[in-house]
Order: C-alpha cells, then sequence, then structure tokens
C-alpha cells in the first residue's frame, strides 16, 4: 500500500468524483432540439443560470416559476421533467476513483466532500455509489448559499471538518477553486484533478 502525502483530502463532486450529465433526464423525453434549446449557453436565462441559482439554495419551485416568466409555461414544464428524473443525471463515479477513495481510507486518510451542488443531488449520488459514504462529511453551496470560489465557502469546511490544512489537500476539476482554496486558507494545498492516475499520483507517495 502506498504512503499518503496529507492526513485529510476534500474533494469536489462534479467531474472529480461523479460523472454528471444534465442532459441525461430529458433524453428520450424531447426531441434533441429542444433539448438543445433548453441547454443553449447563450440564453441568459437559460439552465446554466439556473442550475448556478440551484447550487446557491434555489429551491426547485423557485426556478421553475423564475424560468416560466423569461420562457412561459409550455417550456417551463422541461425543468418540471429534468426535476423528476434528475438523478438519471448521476452518470457514475469518475473512472478510478471509487477505487482511490478505497486506498486513501484504508491508507487512512480522512476524507471529506466540498461541492457548488445541491443536497438532493449529494444525498442521491451518496445513496447511488457506496464509495462515496467514505466521504466523513460533504460541504454543500446549496446549504452554505455561497459557492465556491468564494473564500468564505473553503473557511467554512476546513473549520467544520476541523483539519489541520497544512497536511490537507483539496481536489477539484477547475483551476480556479483550486487556487482559491490555497489563497482562502493558508496551509491549505490545492490541487487540479486531471484525471484519476494524476489524483493518486498526487495524493499517495
Amino acid at each position: 500500500m502506498s504512503e499518503p502525502r496529507f492526513s485529510d483530502v476534500i474533494l469536489d463532486f462534479c467531474d472529480v468524483l461523479v460523472d454528471w450529465r444534465p442532459r441525461l433526464p430529458l433524453e428520450g423525453m424531447y426531441p434533441p432540439g429542444v433539448i438543445d434549446m433548453f441547454f443553449d449557453p447563450s440564453d441568459e436565462h437559460g439552465f446554466k443560470h439556473y442550475d448556478e441559482l440551484s447550487d446557491l439554495g434555489w429551491p426547485e419551485e423557485r426556478i421553475v416559476a423564475d424560468y416560466e416568466t423569461h420562457h412561459g409555461p409550455a417550456v417551463a414544464w422541461i425543468f418540471h421533467i429534468y426535476f423528476e428524473r434528475q438523478e438519471l443525471a448521476l452518470a457514475g463515479l469518475i473512472p478510478g476513483m471509487g477505487r482511490l477513495l478505497e486506498d486513501l481510507d484504508a491508507a487512512g486518510v480522512r476524507l471529506w466532500g466540498l461541492t457548488n451542488f445541491t443536497t438532493a443531488y449529494v444525498d442521491a449520488a451518496r445513496a447511488t455509489f457506496p464509495e462515496l459514504r467514505l466521504l466523513r462529511d460533504v460541504v454543500v453551496s446549496s446549504e452554505e448559499r455561497i459557492a465556491k470560489p468564494d473564500p468564505e465557502i473553503f473557511r467554512r469546511a476546513v473549520a467544520r471538518f476541523g483539519v489541520d490544512p497544512s497536511t490537507t489537500a483539496f481536489v477539484d476539476d477547475k483551476p480556479w477553486n483550486a487556487s482559491a482554496a490555497g489563497e482562502a486558507v493558508p496551509g491549505l494545498t490545492g490541487i487540479r484533478f486531471e484525471d484519476a492516475a494524476q489524483a493518486r499520483a498526487t495524493l499517495l507517495r
């Protein structure tokens, strides 16, 4: 067994632990063109906008109502379907990450989560993928009403978990989040995630 480099590791969820594909809940329910419209990144009141608000704690009912004011009730029904089937967006664990969690835990590393996500998604992911139950606790943006890279969410996570920043790593696929962690909490090591092999080489000797 390789030796760990850190006593504690805090991990992001989407694109680090979980393969999240938000189109999946709508596939087969609507034609591809309609789904493309729903996820159009150029729509200032489109899915991306409301996904960010969801991560900041907006409830589903408020999102649907606000979306309806901009797109009308017929189009807003797509959001109803999305929320009803949203667990289908959890396509699986990122390859190799389940095994890495098990190996880190076996090596005595304490594992934690810090994610821009909703509580519903985090609970569903932990219920679906047993390896995620190795995370001792998870700070979720929708509960905190703040999201990465806000410095406060990193400080809250470190305080809540009771970890020593000098022996703790934070792993995130977005480079600005990885760098923000170290800036927010002196001593905390931010690591940009590329894949499970790179994460393993970085976290284990």
